[in-house]
């Protein structure tokens, strides 16, 4: 990787402050990047600053909300002045409202995919126009296997992760057209467990959850750049991930089936939501507390080796068999 003005390569991170954009940012500083962090919340922006000095590191924070091209623009001048030209730009920043299309206010879902969608494009526009003049460069965009498969109680996001992916792709091709230096790298990741479980809006009466199997944010960190040190095109890290993006691609009525089945109470603890609390649609909820990266799902955590998810695969097996059955079922009564 060339360097123009200091040793240390240069990153930036959209969502820097929590979650897997925390993990990120750790992952980062202890890879030798200076690290600009862009969010919203400042007490998460200024720890995951304070992290990036103790591992030996320089941090900017560009405080910013993505869906606002201007904020984004400014981040990226502001990171690029105190710290230098930036190698690499990770888009992870993300919302979503977890409820039915006809429980989700036309706002809140203008919103969800303003953040989730246009800031990915936002960041990549931003980015972009820093590292063509340089010919170098990467931009990664942080996805999900449901950006290939939609499921119930996230059409925003789901929606977003779709659009990104085909942004991302029209970005790809027309670099290469022009022999850009300049690389764009997808990650879609599995479920995580990071705080926006926590701090997300939804209609629901239970607390949200991330369907198993469930991933540290650290590990996904380090697939991250696993993906980027590898010069991938794109990688859907989890072995469940990727099987539920090849099953969907040639037996897509099946998934709607099992999604319809499972898709909503895989999402949902048993735990009761709390009606008044705050929420991070419109504003941070991380201003005042730093959440960190990690969520309250810890001991599920460990991908398809926990000993939940092994218990859970013969009702996944037998839920499987009845989406597969309902939608045979369903081909029948069409033809007849």
């Amino acid at each position: 990787m060339n360097r123009i003005r200091h040793e240390r390569p240069i990153a930036a991170v959209t969502g820097a402050s929590g979650g897997l954009g925390r993990a990120l940012v750790r992952r980062l500083a202890d890879d030798g990047y200076d690290v600009g962090l862009i969010a919203r919340g400042r007490a998460g922006l200024d720890a995951a600053a304070a992290e990036v000095r103790a591992a030996g590191g320089r941090a900017c924070v560009a405080a910013a909300d993505v869906a606002e091209w201007q904020q984004v623009d400014d981040a990226a001048t502001r990171i690029e002045t105190e710290l230098g030209p930036v190698d690499l730009w990770i888009n992870n920043a993300m919302t979503t409202v977890f409820a039915t299309v006809t429980d989700t206010a036309a706002h809140e879902l203008k919103r969800a995919t303003e953040v989730t969608y246009l800031g990915q494009v936002h960041g990549a526009m931003a980015a972009l126009d820093r590292m063509r003049g340089r010919d170098r460069g990467t931009i990664v965009s942080i996805g999900s296997a449901l950006a290939f498969r939609g499921i119930p109680m996230q059409s925003s996001y789901c929606a977003s992760k779709f659009a990104v992916r085909g942004f991302m792709e029209s970005l790809r091709s027309e670099l290469l057209a022009d022999g850009s230096g300049v690389r764009v790298v997808q990650v879609h990741m599995p479920a995580m467990d990071t705080p926006q479980f926590g701090w997300c809006r939804t209609r629901t009466d239970r607390h949200p959850m991330p369907v198993p199997p469930i991933y540290a944010p650290e590990r996904c960190a380090d697939a991250v750049m696993r993906a980027v040190d590898g010069g991938r095109r794109q990688k859907i890290f989890g072995v469940w991930n990727w099987f539920l993006v090849k099953l969907n691609s040639v037996m897509p009525g099946v998934g709607d089936h099992y999604m319809a089945r499972t898709g909503f109470d895989s999402q949902l603890t048993d735990i009761p939501i709390d009606p008044d609390r705050p929420d991070s649609l419109f504003a941070p909820v991380d201003d005042d507390v730093d959440h960190g990266a990690t969520g309250i799902f810890g001991d599920l955590t460990g991908g398809m080796l926990t000993a939940d998810y092994l218990r859970s695969v013969p009702g996944i097996a037998a839920d499987a068999a009845v989406a597969a059955g309902a939608r045979v079922a369903e081909v029948a009564r069409r033809r007849t």
